[in-house]
């Protein structure tokens, strides 16, 4: 007896809702440009209020002195991290369109031929370019207000140093930007693809598991190429930045990001769940 096809592969629910996901995306880029970039805007604003908060959570636990005389700076960076996992949940549960998750969407789709290569690369730029503006957004309104005054701008200030410093260390820098890159977007895909697959029923948990894979990248400093934009965009417009290393940065993440979330995710999902070849293969004719 053959074996059951839903055992073999079953992340052919998974699949199907990607795919319908992507005939949407693909129609509002489309024929709606404006009103879709209008939706990735908002997710560029989520990302950069929430990763804010997330630098402003860590510089309040780090002024807490402790009775050894040493803070609660580790203990902030937890809570930091914990706090931005919020950002995807906002982001999924609004509807909003973020880049570093639509990698994964147009690869599954150019697998399964329900897009072409050149739609899905309008997508993706016209979804960066919606989470760009909302990243200026956000950099105009902490410019012209004390939201990131103090301790919060030179924390952000130094993780923009580190992250430049990616660059200007040369390859063995660059190697390390792109390792952290692909892990990065691999976690955020991983975690969509436990809300996509049918499995998960309850929406608290399908937030916490968003929540998990924000919070892996943001503790480990993994690099999210919308998210480096964002504060790229908020320290650049407070204290200046060096756009050649910034640029660099970003090009590099978008890379890694692309490996981790359209590769490892989408591309190697979308094949071991196509059982066109084994449904052949158990037809009549191919017997």
């Amino acid at each position: 007896m053959a074996a059951d096809p839903h055992q073999l592969f079953p992340g052919k629910q998974f699949i199907s809702t990607v795919l319908e996901a992507l005939d949407t995306k693909t129609e509002m880029s489309g024929h709606l440009a404006r009103r879709y970039v209008q939706r990735a805007v908002m997710a560029g604003i989520l990302i950069g209020v929430l990763y804010a908060t997330h630098y402003a959570v860590v510089t309040a636990f780090a002024a807490v002195a402790t009775a050894d005389g040493g803070d609660l700076r580790t203990l902030g960076h937890i809570a930091g991290a914990l706090t931005f996992g919020w950002a995807l949940v906002f982001i999924y549960y609004s509807k909003s369109e973020l880049l570093t998750s639509n990698m994964m969407i147009v690869s599954i789709g150019a697998y399964y031929r329900r897009t072409t290569w050149l739609k899905a690369f309008r997508l993706l730029t016209l979804c960066y370019l919606g989470n760009l503006l909302g990243g200026l957004l956000v950099a105009a309104f902490v410019r012209f207000s004390t939201v990131a005054d103090g301790a919060a701008l030179l924390e952000m200030q130094a993780s923009v140093e580190h992250k430049l410093a990616f660059i200007s260390d040369g390859p063995t820098g660059w190697t390390d930007l792109l390792v952290r890159a692909i892990l990065c977007n691999f976690m955020i895909n991983m975690a969509m693809l436990l809300v996509y697959n049918g499995l998960i029923k309850d929406d608290l948990t399908k937030s916490l598991v968003m929540i998990a894979s924000v919070f892996v990248f943001a503790f480990l400093g993994l690099e999210h190429s919308v998210a480096n934009t964002v504060l790229f965009a908020i320290v650049g417009m407070r204290e200046g930045i060096d756009l050649g290393l910034a640029t660099a940065n970003i090009g590099i993440a978008l890379l890694g990001n692309y490996v981790g979330g359209g590769l490892l995710v989408g591309f190697y999902y979308a094949y071991v769940n196509d059982d066109a070849r084994y449904l052949r293969s158990q037809s009549p004719a191919g017997a």
